[in-house]
């Protein structure tokens, strides 16, 4: 069995495996620089090697959201040899053009954050990704609503007086899906902003042989809102690929 390494949104740390890191073991969950537990030292990180270096030396089953989605897929393209099969939740993507709702509410939260006011810029935030377009953050769990405020809150305190960027991957993903020679599972929420189904659905047309899923009943953090389902669909995915 490969182990797990399970890469986290950019709206939230390590923390948002906390279940998954027992019940997908042998499971390890690393804090990207500026997230949870790791300082920020550089504006422009290498996520890809980051994470390179904080996996076994044996081939891993890469479970990434968001951000972690899309440098899982990166790292797979630049290091196959090093990945055994891949998750991707709500994942990132190069080059994609944002819809009007998302690019707003960066607006608004960005604002919040140039005033100093993190109280403001974390409820931004909360209610695009966490509730969804269709839902109110009084209809998520309170302890689920709770956490992701202070890990969001938490990475803005961390980037404080940074401008955080990607080291790039060249060529980039998005004109090299076809490369993904590993089995592949896309997950949406099914109430994550459209713009996520719309990066899903093309990862999962032009990765050969990638499978397709949505959890009901959340949006971009599924780990969280939806562990017992999510875990049954990531782990029946490993199951089927022996891995």
């Amino acid at each position: 069995m490969a182990e797990r390494v399970l890469l986290h949104a950019g709206v939230a740390d390590s923390r948002m495996y906390r279940r998954q890191l027992e019940t997908l073991a042998p499971a390890r969950a690393p804090d990207f620089p500026g997230f949870g537990r790791a300082p920020l030292v550089s504006d422009i990180v290498d996520y890809r090697q980051f994470v390179r270096e904080a996996m076994p030396d044996e081939p891993v089953a890469l479970v990434g959201t968001s951000l972690g989605g899309r440098i899982a897929l990166e790292l797979t393209l630049e290091t196959p040899e090093r990945v055994a099969a891949l998750v991707l939740v709500g994942a990132g993507l190069d080059g994609h053009r944002w819809s009007e709702e998302v690019e707003s509410s960066w607006g608004v939260e960005e604002e919040a954050f140039e005033r100093g006011d993190l109280d403001a810029a974390v409820d931004v935030n909360l209610k695009l990704w966490l509730a969804g377009p269709r839902r109110t953050l009084d209809e998520i769990d309170a302890g689920v609503r709770e956490l992701a405020a202070d890990m969001q809150r938490n990475a803005f305190e961390l980037q404080t007086g940074h401008e955080l960027r990607m080291a790039p991957l060249e060529p980039p993903a998005s004109t090299r899906l076809a490369d993904v020679a590993v089995p592949t599972l896309v997950v949406t929420g099914a109430e994550d902003v459209r713009d996520m189904h719309d990066i899903a659905d093309k990862l999962a047309a032009e990765i050969p042989g990638a499978e397709r899923a949505t959890i009901a009943d959340t949006a971009h953090l599924p780990s969280l809102e939806r562990p017992d389902e999510f875990d049954r669909v990531v782990l029946a995915f490993l199951r089927k690929h022996g891995v």
